[in-house]
């Protein structure tokens, strides 16, 4: 089944493919690369056992994918019939094959690997949102505030757009310290890394060099890293969610301050003189699906012991539709500030 219809609005961003199927399967062949590479640097596994992995994880980045997600459905998680088909390949070498660590520790460390790659697309886009502003901040147009839904007192239309500019600046900001600090996951079975022996942390820290993220302490079921994406995504959702919706409603047809000028969208089905702002729209849709994918992310943190019976499951999509949505909304925002047109005279007629 497809949703190409509907993420064409919703998830219409480059983070879509950056964390479809593909994308999924071949973060996690790369954790389980960069593992093996990790062990083989301090000591445990030989040359031949390494370069047998790699050319393991290397095939099978053409797996079947509608095989694998029949099977995740026997175990309950992508990694195990990966690894099952890794083993395979590695042949003599199996044993070398995700050494010492559990399905969570890779699909953990793939999702942070994942999201770190995501939230730059994001914060990228709001940057070419803010560029955009820039442009249309310039002049000494003034525009009627508005408090409460009414006329309060004109101000500065540069000094509107500012408030815009901060508040998307700050987000970009936030955004890129959160996936900067953005940690592995690898502690075995039961999170103390006894399965990994005496070099243990030297693998840790090797697996963290290796993919860029930082090294850190088992983190299995305290959910700490999953929440700080969940904030950080909901809020800037927020705020781009803010600013679309100041563009929708100054581009009302009684206001009319501002308009989209694009002439290959905005269109209505049955009203054709209509051209409505379709990409602040768009970006408000996209933002207003992330406070419930947040709270939903939140409510998996109180989870059972050394793991989660369920509640761990249940963060994988959602934090994958947050990152979509996140991005979406940025992009739209982008695409409307980009083609947004002020009308001076209709700011002048409602001062």
């Amino acid at each position: 089944m497809s949703d190409e219809l509907f993420a064409a609005v919703v998830a219409h961003t480059a983070v879509r493919e950056q964390t479809d199927d593909a994308a999924i399967i071949a973060t996690v062949l790369r954790v389980e690369t960069a593992l093996a590479d990790a062990q083989g640097q301090a000591g445990d596994l030989d040359e031949a056992a390494v370069a047998a992995v790699r050319r393991a994880c290397e095939a099978a980045a053409d797996i079947d994918v509608a095989g694998l997600a029949r099977d995740t459905a026997l175990g309950g998680n992508p990694v195990i019939p990966l690894v099952a088909e890794l083993r395979r390949l590695a042949d003599p070498h199996t044993d070398a094959v995700h050494r010492g660590a559990t399905s969570q520790d890779v699909l953990d460390t793939a999702l942070m690997l994942m999201a770190r790659d995501s939230v730059g697309t994001v914060a990228a886009d709001l940057d070419r949102a803010v560029t955009s502003l820039d442009g249309i901040a310039s002049g000494d147009h003034t525009v009627m505030g508005r408090t409460l839904m009414q006329s309060a007192v004109p101000l500065p239309f540069a000094e509107k757009v500012g408030i815009w500019r901060r508040g998307l600046t700050d987000t970009s900001e936030r955004l890129r310290t959160v996936a900067t600090g953005l940690p592995v996951q690898l502690g075995g079975p039961v999170g103390d890394g006894s399965t990994f022996g005496a070099h243990y942390a030297d693998i840790r820290a090797g697996l963290a060099d290796k993919l860029g993220l930082v090294d850190a302490p088992s983190w299995h079921t305290v959910r700490l890293p999953v929440a700080d994406l969940a904030s950080v995504l909901a809020t800037a959702s927020g705020v781009v969610g803010k600013v679309a919706l100041d563009v929708v409603l100054m581009a009302q047809t009684e206001v009319a301050e501002v308009r989209e000028a694009t002439d290959d969208r905005g269109g209505s089905s049955s009203m054709p003189h209509k051209s409505n702002p379709i990409a602040a729209i768009s970006a408000r849709a996209s933002a207003r699906r992330a406070p419930h994918l947040a709270s939903h992310l939140f409510a998996q943190m109180e989870q059972e012991h050394e793991r989660a019976a369920g509640a761990w499951h249940a963060e994988w999509s959602a934090l994958v539709d947050l990152l979509r949505a996140t991005g979406s909304a940025a992009w739209w925002l982008a695409e409307s500030l980009v083609s947004l047109e002020i009308d001076p005279d209709a700011m002048e007629r409602h001062r």
